[in-house]
Order: structure tokens, then C-alpha cells, then sequence
């Protein structure tokens, strides 16, 4: 398709262009009175255009005022600053590019905070078992190196991995490479399985913790294995916060079209305040001394699978103290 002609493209400043444009028409619109009325005198056509010419200059001045801020800004987020916004008050084409210019540059804020936030976050988590792993290579070196030194390694060694392999699932997720693959499944046969995993990694942590499994036979169509990663964290993210000798319950039911999963512990619960940012990257409530450091990515990674699959995931009232934490699901996928 034959692109349409752009007599003005070498003219470098808008203004000079719309006063080009006005002083055009004028003489376009002189020759065709000239051609019926008759003779203009030149000193009333001059007057007209640079009456003209001068309007054009006002007015195009403020029409401009956007374009160069939006000029600034740009120049402003090229050294690192995003928080120069563009004032667009008129309804054109350049009110609407300003009103888009205006969100793109909130959203290279937010992405920019949160790269800096996940950047401190991962250097904090990272730190804290690096020192701890050097603390016991350090006493191993010195000839200490009983069994419970090398438990202590060993933990903190499976904390790094746990972080590392929760920050590739992160990337996978927001770079919309983690397809899903859809097949049915027994429900009550994943909760015992992700059940029975989560009993083994509370007694190797050391935790006094009881499971109880409540599924009515029901079949899904999911990506078991990700829905098996999303129970998972929440039993550990439960047992983490159940005190000893708690109960951490995975319930299944079926509600119309929908597959309702839900786990619950007796620990102290989350504030109504609270329950929005429970998802969000890094975010960790409090838990009783010794219930172990989690990562603060399993909630997050929980949701955006739920998401992937068309769900819902929020906390909600629990009939007893603790936190119950809801995953809604489409029964056929």
C-alpha cells in the first residue's frame, strides 16, 4: 500500500508547519477570491496572513506544550527518573498521546520499583543462608563437623535451592512461558500426595504439625502438576505458621462448576487488613520463633498459577483461629 505524501516532514518544528499550513491556505483560498472577485490589494492580503500567521503562533504554542514535556520526560527517564508526568487537558490526538504517555511512564515507575525491590529482596535472602553455610564450612574447617552442624548446612542449603528454583518458576510465569497442560485428575489423590509430602518436610524441619485430608471424590481438569505446587506451598506456608501440635487441613469440594480447595491452619491468622498483600512478592506475616524462614514467593507463585488456570485464590474468615486460605477453580478447565 502507497503511503500517503508528507510534503512537511523536513519543516522541524510543529509551529513552523501550522503557520506553513495556515499561510497555504490563505494563499489558496486568496487565488480563488482573487479569481472570481477580482484584484485584492496587497496591503490588505498581507495583513490577513500575518494576522494569520501570528494567531497561528499563539494558539499553536499551547497546543505544542505537551509534546514538550512529554520531550523532557523522556529525556528525564533516560538518566533513571520516572516521575515526570505530561499535563494534557484537550481532547485531540495529543491530549490522548499525553494521557498515554502519563500511564506508560507509571507503569515503567512500577516496574522499575519493583526490579529494585526484587533485586534488595533476592541480595537479603540470598545473604542470610550464605553466611549461615559459611559459618559451618568455617567450624567444619576448624575439625567441627558434628551432625547437627551438617543438618544446619544441609537446611540452609535447601533454602537456596527452594529460592532459586521459586525465582526461576517467578520468571517462567511473567515471561508467559509456563504453559499449562490440561488433563483430568483425581482430586482427593493430589491432596494426599501433596499431603503426604508436606508431613515429611514438616518432620524434617522439626515442626509438631498434623495434617488431616477432607476431598470429596471429585475430578478436575487442571495442570496437576501445578496445582500440585500451588497446594504445596500452602501446607507449607500453613505448617510454618500451625504451633506445635496444630492441625493443617486440605479440604476439596465441588460448588456447581467450580472446584473449591482450601487450606487451613490454627495459627494466629492475617489481619482483614493484611489479606491483599499476602500475594504480593516478599511479603511475609509473622510466625512463632522457630517456624523456619520461607521465601516469601510461595504465595505469589500460588496466584499467578491459580490465574493461569482461570481461578481465584484469597484469604477468607476461618470458623476458628488460624488462616484459611480459598482456591477456586473451573471444574472443566
Amino acid at each position: 500500500m502507497r503511503a500517503a505524501p508528507r510534503p512537511l516532514d523536513f519543516v522541524p518544528y510543529i509551529k513552523l508547519k501550522l503557520g506553513m499550513l495556515i499561510l497555504a491556505s490563505g494563499a489558496a483560498g486568496l487565488a480563488v477570491f482573487w479569481s472570481v472577485m477580482g484584484w485584492v490589494p496587497p496591503a490588505t492580503s498581507l495583513t490577513a496572513i500575518g494576522v494569520a500567521l501570528l494567531t497561528s503562533q499563539v494558539l499553536a504554542h499551547g497546543m505544542t506544550r505537551p509534546l514538550r514535556e512529554m520531550t523532557a520526560a523522556v529525556k528525564a527517564m533516560a538518566r533513571g527518573d520516572y516521575s515526570r508526568r505530561v499535563r494534557g487537558t484537550s481532547r485531540d490526538e495529543v491530549g490522548q498521546l499525553a494521557t498515554a504517555f502519563n500511564q506508560m511512564a507509571a507503569d515503567l515507575a512500577a516496574a522499575d520499583r519493583q526490579r529494585r525491590e526484587l533485586i534488595a529482596n533476592v541480595s537479603h535472602e540470598l545473604r542470610t543462608p550464605i553466611s549461615a553455610i559459611q559459618a559451618v564450612l568455617e567450624n567444619v574447617v576448624d575439625g567441627v563437623s558434628d551432625p547437627a552442624t551438617l543438618r544446619t548446612a544441609l537446611a540452609q542449603t535447601q533454602r537456596l535451592g527452594r529460592l532459586v528454583t521459586e525465582l526461576l518458576d517467578l520468571s517462567r510465569i511473567e515471561a508467559g512461558v509456563a504453559p499449562l497442560s490440561r488433563e483430568p485428575f483425581d482430586v482427593a489423590q493430589l491432596l494426599h500426595g501433596a499431603v503426604c509430602e508436606a508431613q515429611v518436610a514438616a518432620g524434617a524441619a522439626g515442626r509438631e504439625v498434623s495434617f488431616a485430608v477432607s476431598a470429596e471424590p471429585t475430578t478436575a481438569v487442571a495442570d496437576p502438576g501445578r496445582l500440585h505446587q500451588v497446594v504445596a506451598n500452602l501446607l507449607d506456608n500453613a505448617a510454618r505458621h500451625s504451633p506445635p501440635e496444630g492441625t493443617v487441613t486440605a479440604a476439596a469440594r465441588r460448588e456447581a462448576d467450580q472446584l473449591v480447595i482450601e487450606v487451613t491452619d490454627e495459627g494466629p491468622g492475617i489481619p482483614a487488613d493484611d489479606r491483599v498483600h499476602v500475594f504480593e512478592r516478599f511479603t511475609r506475616g509473622e510466625r512463632p520463633a522457630g517456624g523456619g524462614g520461607g521465601t516469601g514467593l510461595g504465595l505469589a507463585i500460588a496466584q499467578w498459577v491459580v490465574e493461569l488456570h482461570g481461578g481465584s485464590i484469597a484469604v477468607v474468615d476461618a470458623p476458628a483461629p488460624g488462616c484459611r486460605i480459598r482456591v477456586s477453580l473451573p471444574v472443566s478447565g
